[in-house]
């Protein structure tokens, strides 16, 4: 099977009083691309995340979001700082005999002073952490492959139908090839009768300039490579995989062919056929950017 390089997959995982949420969605890059937004507390995941990542994909510009939800009631803890507290009191008391003032501090005022009371976040068990987070992970993950295989189903159906017609404007350039040699002998004929009016033609120097003319408009070569790329690329669809590169690699190939053929040409419904013949080939190239 073959998997296009747009994908969504999404999934929420409660785990006890956690609860993770992944989303991903991608669309088309030249190499694997995997771009990871989460709270800071799982940033220390990032790595096994990317490693988790790479069983599920090889190309694309992918896009994580992750949300982390905690519900525990005890996962904080309130820390009372004595020692603070007491060096708070003293410099007070100095200021207030220093300057005569009236030491008027109460204990409500001196619990707001800064770090003499702490809530302290109690230590995260990784193992249980990462657990949740690599369901949630693996099950957006499987529905995103999911969705490229689906759309990668769709993309073989009509590259193999493009791939099908072109096979088609390949049968009419080596069906015309014969008649337009024919035709060109008949021309050459009549205007040289035309010139020589009752002579003798010499037949021998009309095969000569029809082998020359057959020489300079022979496509054989490029129909006989168009024709094996077209088959590779059908191969290559139905054996799937990781085959984007390639198959570009190929259509690259076929384009060129096509323009030599072109180039060619000296007939105008060869020259229509090779124009159709590049269309679906850029058509087939811009499918193949699709691709994984």
């Amino acid at each position: 099977m073959i998997k296009s390089m747009t994908g969504f997959g999404r999934c929420e995982v409660t785990e006890g009083n956690r609860k993770f949420t992944v989303e991903m969605k991608s669309v088309n890059h030249r190499y694997l691309d995997i771009n990871i937004k989460m709270p800071k507390k799982l940033n220390f995941f990032e790595s096994a995340i990317r490693n988790l990542l790479k069983e599920y994909m090889e190309r694309g510009k992918v896009d994580i979001y992750i949300t982390y939800e905690d519900y525990t009631e005890d996962n904080f803890s309130l820390k009372y700082n004595e020692e603070l507290a007491a060096r708070y009191l003293a410099h007070l008391k100095d200021m207030a005999e220093k300057f005569g003032l009236e030491n008027d501090i109460r204990v409500s005022s001196l619990s707001r002073y800064p770090d003499v009371f702490v809530m302290e976040e109690q230590d995260i068990d990784e193992k249980e952490l990462w657990a949740g987070l690599e369901k949630a992970l693996r099950g957006a993950a499987g529905q995103f492959v999911e969705t490229r295989i689906a759309e990668g189903e769709r993309l073989k159906t009509d590259l193999i139908a493009k791939l099908d017609n072109m096979l088609s404007y390949v049968d009419f350039i080596e069906a015309r090839s014969p008649e337009i040699m024919q035709e060109y002998r008949t021309r050459l004929e009549e205007k040289v009768k035309e010139l020589l009016g009752d002579r003798q033609i010499d037949e021998g120097r009309i095969a000569t300039e029809v082998t020359i003319f057959a020489d300079k408009i022979c496509v054989d070569e490029e129909t006989v490579r168009l024709r094996c790329h077209i088959q590779s690329t059908k191969d290559a669809l139905e054996k799937g995989g990781g085959i984007g590169r390639k198959l570009d690699f190929i259509a690259q190939e076929m384009n060129r062919e096509a323009n030599t053929i072109l180039s060619k040409s000296s007939d105008l419904l060869v020259s229509d056929t090779g124009i159709n013949l590049k269309t679906d080939i850029e058509k087939v190239r811009e499918q193949i950017q699709n691709i994984e």
